[in-house]
């Protein structure tokens, strides 16, 4: 039998610790975010539907979105024991320069449509955390303005090439002379992904008031209080503003794009340059052979074509294969650090988080975009000394086992011959 007592008044004072409320909601918001799924949920309720699904959302059945986050979901980590990993180090150099940790802010078009302070939060942030910070073509801030807020860190600058060439080799020529250092030459876009929430959404750039945009406004003012009164939201970089996002990016992107435009602009541009966009193991063989400073393996978050390959799963034969020959990053469906660990040890030099920024940026602006770096930074540092790593060349392919729920079967030897 357990011997009770009556409670003593002393030590229930002991147990009645309460926290001093905090009174700034933003703050009291996002402490309240453990990871980065959480930064998603709030966002979600703080951003109108057709903003937030414009983030949220990927190109048709969106089944290369949910392939990427299953993949990263499934991988099984291997750890080693008895490590002194009282202090890792998470730094790097790629692409010529220092990266504090091994992901970089993806370029994001539209991004003061999530948040009004958009691209300047982002490349703040990164600034601050000694990350990079990747400018869209379509983005919302000038590349002058993004040298302004960063102008110490590191800037990397996304090229569409367009059918004007002249406005792809006008915004080149600006990035080179703001002093961005690495160039994302794409080319997973010759045309726009059907990204079927944008069009139930109705959708546009600057986006059109409507009975359903006024009545899905109502629990959510601050963010209209906050897009009519400040700056016209528009494209920083490009004349063309109006229309649905399909339709323009179909107006700009061209579909003859080819290798002698990553000639011109190779010879144009006088930093690093990356082919943002790479798929299978045959174009990162050529790309390779050409040259070049680095790929992304990516399939544009899943936003072009959908049942794409799954980046994180081309990372292995990609890196055995041309690892040596070029510095290799990934990105689509990162939601954690132990996503960016698990690629890191399996080739990657660096990853790139989209998504995962722009919730914290629509959870809280500059503050937000802190609370996800701060949150997949915590991951990091974390699942390596679980795993027994104390830097990131301790990583290594024995750290992870992928278990997959797909098998991948090629059907080139078994087809038919028509010639």
């Amino acid at each position: 039998m357990v011997k009770r007592q009556a409670p003593k008044p002393l030590e229930l004072l002991e147990l009645m610790q309460f926290k001093k409320p905090d009174l700034n909601g933003r703050r009291r918001r996002l402490n309240s975010a453990l990871t980065i799924e959480d930064l998603r949920r709030i966002a979600k309720r703080r951003t109108p539907k057709a903003a937030f699904d414009y983030t949220d959302g990927a190109a048709e059945g969106e089944l290369s979105l949910r392939r990427a986050r299953t993949a990263f979901r499934d991988v099984e980590f291997n750890p080693s024991v008895l490590r002194d990993v009282a202090n890792v180090d998470t730094s790097s150099t790629v692409l010529g320069g220092p990266m504090a940790m091994p992901f970089a802010i993806a370029p994001t078009g539209f991004t003061r449509l999530m948040q009004t302070e958009g691209e300047t939060a982002g490349a703040g942030a990164a600034a601050a955390a000694g990350i990079p910070f990747t400018l869209s073509t379509l983005g919302t801030t000038t590349i002058e303005e993004v040298a302004k807020v960063n102008p110490n860190g590191r800037n990397w600058f996304q090229l569409y090439v367009m059918k004007d060439r002249s406005i792809s080799y006008g915004l080149v020529e600006r990035a080179a002379k703001a002093g961005f250092d690495t160039l994302h030459f794409t080319v997973d876009t010759p045309v726009a992904g059907a990204r079927l929430r944008d069009k139930r959404n109705g959708f546009s750039i600057p986006p059109q008031l409507t009975v359903g945009t006024i009545i899905n406004a109502i629990p959510r003012p601050w963010w209209w209080i906050d897009f009519l009164t400040t700056p016209k939201l528009e494209f920083a970089s490009l004349a063309t503003t109006g229309g649905t996002v399909g339709e323009l990016l179909d107006s700009a992107m061209d579909p003859t794009i080819n290798f002698e435009d990553l000639k011109v602009i190779r010879e144009m541009w006088p930093g690093k340059i990356v082919i943002k966009g790479v798929q299978n193991l045959e174009d990162s063989k050529t790309f390779a052979d050409l040259g070049v400073d680095g790929i992304v393996l990516s399939n544009h978050g899943g936003r072009q074509l959908d049942r794409a390959p799954i980046p994180f799963h081309l990372l292995p034969a990609v890196a055995r294969e041309v690892g040596k020959d070029l510095e290799i990053g990934v990105d689509t469906g990162i939601m954690n650090g132990a996503d960016i660990v698990a690629s890191v040890a399996l080739g990657a030099n660096f990853t790139m988080i989209g998504r995962a920024y722009l919730y914290g940026l629509m959870a809280g602006g500059r503050e937000g975009v802190d609370r996800t770096i701060a949150i997949l930074s915590d991951e990091i540092i974390r699942t390596m000394k679980l795993l027994g790593a104390h830097s990131l060349e301790e990583l290594n392919p024995s750290h992870v086992t992928q278990l997959k729920r797909y098998v991948s079967t090629s059907f080139i030897e078994a087809a038919p011959d028509r010639a």
